[in-house]
């Protein structure tokens, strides 16, 4: 029996992110998250139909926790659209992801487990490609510099270099990132 508590759910999926993060996919279980969640056991079987259910409802609140909030996302075009408007972003899209660190790394799990699990491959293919797509469009119609293959390249440089940071942090300190995000945005998009 499936429990359609919404509050209940998105607690229990929030505490399987936690355990992705922490434990990897072996780790999630029902149990795992239901002493994450603090919640009496067998709470989540309650919730989730099986294992596959839940990495699928971990994998789209990760990303319903990474978009940019409202105030962000209108501030994201304030002032010129040029070079160093798109390094700001850059900055705070980093910024952002990296204060989801757990949703970050349970993303990076989930990712692995995709390579095992077809339906869960399915579910994050569509959602990424269409997470890529929404950012080239976004990126285009707004006006900021560059093509779709600059955006590309933006997207995939700056998901390594946020991988190297929450896995690695020491392979680039916290004083490199910085300029690091400016160094790839200006050798890709072109001066203005």
């Amino acid at each position: 029996m499936v429990r359609r508590n919404p509050e209940r759910r998105a607690a229990l999926v929030d505490a399987a992110i936690e355990v992705l993060a922490r434990e990897g996919a072996r780790g999630l279980t029902f149990r795992s998250v239901d002493t994450q969640a603090d919640v009496p056991a067998g709470t989540a079987s309650n919730y989730f139909t099986n294992r596959d259910d839940l990495f699928t409802q971990a994998g789209s609140r990760i990303y319903q926790r990474l978009q940019p909030d409202a105030p962000t996302l209108a501030g994201s075009l304030a002032g010129p659209r040029d070079r160093a408007r798109v390094v700001e972003l850059m900055h705070e899209l980093v910024d952002r992801i990296s204060a989801f660190r757990t949703g970050y790394l349970a993303l990076l799990e989930l990712r692995l487990e995709a390579t095992r699990r077809p339906e869960l491959r399915t579910v994050l293919t569509d959602r990424i490609r269409a997470d890529v797509d929404a950012n080239v469009a976004y990126h285009l119609d707004s006006g900021l510099p560059g093509d779709t293959t600059a955006v590309l390249t933006l997207y995939l440089a700056m998901n390594w270099l946020i991988v190297e940071h929450l896995t690695l942090p020491d392979v680039f300190p916290g004083d490199r990132m910085g300029e690091l995000i400016t160094a790839v945005v200006e050798r890709v998009l072109p001066a203005d």
